[in-house]
């Protein structure tokens, strides 16, 4: 995913899913993002990290925004955004050299914690670190009904609670099997599945592949390793 996209005042992108990592640089406007790795404000000169297999909704502020795309190079940034000393830098050379661009947005990148901590983001939190707590223990910590806590999570991350837990469950799995040495059916235990089928099943929906083509793709991709 390459190049500048305009968006309008109020504009709403629903929450969706790229395959591929890729890195949001604001050039001007801004808008609220929430995803998997939380929710944060953004503005002219930050950038938003964006994993593969990644999802997110988008809420823009009054003024629309511009914001240029970029491939995400090297290894994966764990910072859910940052700051960008020169976008317009940046923005100049992705004319001729994405690549090159994306380079110099790396260099520059530093970053920012300006993540929105709403109780919608501690859940989404507790969702990815604490998977097996239940929905109706957090909706009573925080004197909700279940169906309110359901509701106000949907309109802050676009999806429910139960889809968001099991989305990460499944991003974990992924992010684990490249180095997993052992089973998928003990990646399965691991990452809070049920059992092998049941990972499988999330996996797909996820990416569109097996666990065992993922891990035999993640062979191949590796530099170094025997063809």
């Amino acid at each position: 995913m390459t190049g500048v996209t305009r968006h309008g005042a109020f504009e709403h992108m629903a929450r969706h899913r790229h395959s591929e990592g890729y890195v949001a640089l604001v050039l001007a406007g801004g808008y609220i993002e929430a995803g998997d790795r939380g929710r944060v404000r953004v503005e002219a000169g930050h950038a938003v990290i964006h994993g593969a297999h990644e999802s997110h909704q988008d809420r823009f502020d009054r003024a629309g925004a511009s914001v240029l795309n970029l491939p995400l190079l090297g290894p994966g940034i764990d910072a859910a955004m940052g700051v960008v000393e020169n976008p317009d830098a940046v923005a100049r050379l992705a004319e001729r050299d994405p690549h090159g661009a994306a380079a110099l947005l790396r260099a520059m990148f530093e970053p920012s914690s300006t993540r929105l901590n709403d109780w919608p983001d501690l859940l989404a939190a507790a969702l990815a670190e604490e998977p097996d707590r239940h929905l109706a223990d957090w909706a009573d910590s925080l004197g909700l009904a279940p169906e309110s806590l359901s509701r106000g999570f949907r309109r802050a991350y676009g999806t429910s609670p139960k889809r968001y837990r099991l989305e990460q469950r499944a991003l974990r799995a992924v992010r684990l099997l490249p180095g997993w040495q052992g089973s998928i059916a003990s990646l399965a235990a691991e990452t809070g599945f049920a059992d092998q089928a049941h990972l499988t099943h999330a996996m797909v929906a996820l990416t569109g592949s097996t666990p065992n083509r993922l891990r035999v793709k993640s062979v191949q991709e590796t530099p170094g390793q025997p063809r």
